[in-house]
């Protein structure tokens, strides 16, 4: 037989926990955690870009951290929390990331929106209020060829900043909660 013919790659039971749900597969090992995304667990949410690791339309989150999903072996990120565009909305309230996105244009032929708007959220998780430099620097990874990129800056300004005025408004309802509370238990 020769040596150097082409056959498939060896199957590999997988346990990948995407989105919150649990997902036992079995897939070869060569596939890419994107074409097990979109091909096996059909979330095509995540497109399918350069393949190259170089437009970051495939951008998700693992365990909270922008990765390529074009370079990266399902096998590689078994046990670890993996977040796809469509964990983004609750329920049917989308994100303020997608509601700024659309609000303000950020988003136009939309291919490079789910990257963006995981890489986006990645940020905002870990600086609450980025300036422009920042959130130039964490979406430097991810390539947009129709916005110019002004209308998505402003959209991640407008979302970390509606994300802040709803934190200090819930902190400030259970001030006044724990306040109403206060007056009852003193009469």
């Amino acid at each position: 037989m020769n040596r150097h013919a082409w056959s498939p790659a060896e199957p590999e039971r997988l346990h990948l926990r995407v989105n919150g749900e649990n997902h036992d597969l079995v897939v070869a090992v060569n596939k890419t955690l994107l074409e097990v995304l979109r091909e096996d667990l059909a979330l095509t949410g995540t497109k399918h870009g350069c393949e190259l690791g170089e437009c970051g339309a495939c951008t998700v989150l693992i365990d909270g951290q922008p990765m390529l999903s074009c370079l990266t072996l399902p096998i590689e990120v078994q046990g670890r929390a993996i977040e796809t565009v469509e964990s983004l909305a609750d329920g049917g309230r989308p994100h303020e990331l997608q509601t700024a996105f659309a609000e303000l244009g950020a988003s136009q032929c939309g291919y490079c929106s789910p990257g963006m708007l995981m890489s986006a959220k990645a940020l905002l998780e870990e600086i609450a209020r980025p300036d422009r430099e920042q959130i130039k620097e964490h979406l430097a990874g991810n390539l947009c060829r129709c916005t110019g990129y002004l209308q998505i800056i402003e959209a991640v300004e407008t979302a970390a900043e509606r994300r802040a005025a709803a934190r200090l408004a819930a902190a400030g309802d259970g001030d006044e909660e724990h306040k109403a509370g206060e007056e009852v238990a003193a009469e």
